[in-house]
């Protein structure tokens, strides 16, 4: 013989078989719902770069080469892969040691990682608030007086009552809105992540260039001062001979004029190579005034060799930035989906389940209990034309987002191309410059040579000295040219950010590594 059920326990019996159902139902609905919007496919690249060049015309096979440092042919090593430390092809352990330096104290890399962690916390949010049921506890205490009619006595009373009960909410995602939303949000997550690479990229590629532009201004110092001392030591002749009556003051004001002409350029130089340091600092995240900040010169740099060229089909894949812009598509993709989901009905479902009682013992105890289920749905019928321009708002997002995800693929290409060319045009300069240099430097020696003799003219060796110097400081700069537009051709490719390991992670604070 089964017992009878209390009263109470029925009750709540019968509301958790009612909220259990009707969560049954709100899953299968929502498996069975489609995602109204468009289903984002990641952009097809022009059929161009599918071809085996970047540029119109072939490259050659390598660049000219030339007798001097940093001179060294340079090939393409096509579909090759690019190290993840790919300034590691210099050879250079304080460029090492700075970058890895610089990697841990960037402030700029650091706001970058904090942007992403905080785009995966407002996913992880998005998430619980949007697919899993609310759930909610309350509870109170009231203090009223009670009419006469309430409390059936002739002046009423005071009474004091409590209540307690637990709300649960769950909003059908019939038509996908909340799937559009969480799709967006998983987008963002990914357009910061490729963001904090092409951080990434940009920092390690700004020390590169500062350190060889540096090395670069101290061999124009290097240079300028040589020609200095070589006028200089001309010029103490030259005022020997006018002591002596065998050159005129003409020459000798013309050769001084000379050394202060030499002499006014060296505070320019200085003061960019000075500035160049202190960038350098900042990129390293120092001050300027910080000790430790290491000397580059263009000594310290050896010029790879071989140079990895990512096929163009696959550049895409490899640019942090074009990645960011596809994310940020997808994301655009998604809103339009969450646009038009809003035009559907909304449908939720709600239940609770308490108690209100006078005394706090009979909280839950029969009869105070109370329990209530619930399901409403809007449909919208009039928001004077909010909604659908709201529509056409994503949409136009979209375009614009598809818009300058090829800007960005263009500015990409463009990148490698300009990186090629200039490596092939820097080897040809390289080469002119340093046979322009030894054919100045042999006319020097010999005009020297002629004028101490009486055979040339001193504006003869003038000209010479300042052909000499015009060469030797072109030939320091085309130097560092070379090395600056191969770091511009790794940069150009990606950097090989894919053959290293996560830069940011979101369950790591700053203060906890």
């Amino acid at each position: 013989m089964s017992l009878p059920v209390p009263p109470h326990l029925h009750r709540t019996l019968l509301w958790q078989q009612a909220l259990h159902a009707g969560l049954v139902t709100a899953i299968g609905l929502a498996l069975a719902g489609c995602a109204v919007g468009p289903n984002f496919r990641p952009p097809e690249l022009p059929a161009a770069a599918h071809g085996a060049d970047y540029t119109a015309s072939p490259l050659p096979a390598k660049t000219a080469q030339a007798p001097v440092a940093g001179g060294t042919a340079q090939e393409w090593a096509d579909g090759s892969d690019i190290p993840a430390q790919w300034w590691a092809v210099f050879h250079s352990s304080q460029l090492d040691t700075l970058i890895r330096s610089a990697l841990e104290r960037s402030p700029t890399l650091a706001a970058a990682q904090a942007t992403l962690r905080e785009a995966q916390e407002s996913l992880r949010a998005k998430q619980g608030s949007l697919q899993l049921p609310q759930v909610d506890a309350q509870a109170g205490a009231e203090r009223e007086h009670a009419s006469a009619v309430q409390t059936q006595t002739a002046g009423g009373e005071l009474l004091t009552l409590f209540n307690a009960q637990v709300n649960v909410t769950y909003n059908l995602d019939l038509f996908g809105g909340v799937r559009r939303q969480i799709e967006g949000a998983r987008a963002a997550v990914d357009a910061q992540r490729y963001q904090v690479e092409a951080t990434y990229l940009t920092l390690t590629g700004n020390l590169v260039t500062t350190a060889i532009k540096e090395a670069g201004l101290r061999a124009q110092l290097k240079a300028t001062r040589e020609v200095l001392k070589a006028q200089q030591d001309q010029l103490g002749i030259l005022e020997k001979q006018f002591d002596t009556g065998a050159t005129p003051k003409s020459i000798v004001l013309a050769q001084r004029t000379q050394v202060a002409q030499t002499l006014a350029t060296l505070p320019a130089l200085e003061k960019s190579l000075a500035q160049t340091r202190h960038q350098l600092a900042v990129y390293a995240g120092r001050l300027p005034s910080e000790p430790g900040l290491p000397e580059f010169d263009l000594a310290s740099f050896n010029l790879p060799q071989t140079l990895p060229l990512s096929l163009p089909s696959k550049l895409a894949q490899q640019r942090p930035d074009v990645r960011a812009a596809e994310a940020l598509l997808h994301q655009a993709s998604a809103q339009v989906g969450v646009a038009t989901a809003n035009l559907y009905p909304q449908i939720q479902l709600s239940a609770s389940y308490g108690s209100s009682a006078l005394q706090t013992s009979d909280l839950f105890a029969s009869p105070w209990t109370f329990w209530s289920l619930a399901a409403g749905l809007t449909q919208p019928l009039f928001h004077g034309g909010a909604l659908k321009a709201q529509q056409r708002a994503a949409i136009a997002a979209y375009d614009a987002a598809a818009a300058q995800y090829r800007s960005t693929l263009l500015t990409a290409f463009q990148n490698v191309a300009d990186a090629l060319r200039a490596l092939l045009f820097d080897a040809d300069t390289l080469k002119s410059q340093a046979d322009a240099e030894v054919a100045a430097r042999q006319s020097l020696d010999m005009s020297t040579d002629q004028y101490r003799n009486g055979a040339v003219s001193y504006v003869q060796l003038l000209t010479a000295q300042q052909a000499w110097l015009q060469t030797h400081t072109a030939l320091v700069q085309a130097q560092a040219a070379r090395y600056a537009d191969t770091a511009a051709l790794f940069q150009a490719l990606g950097g090989g950010w894919w053959n290293r390991g996560p830069l940011a992670d979101a369950s790591v604070t700053p203060t906890q590594k």
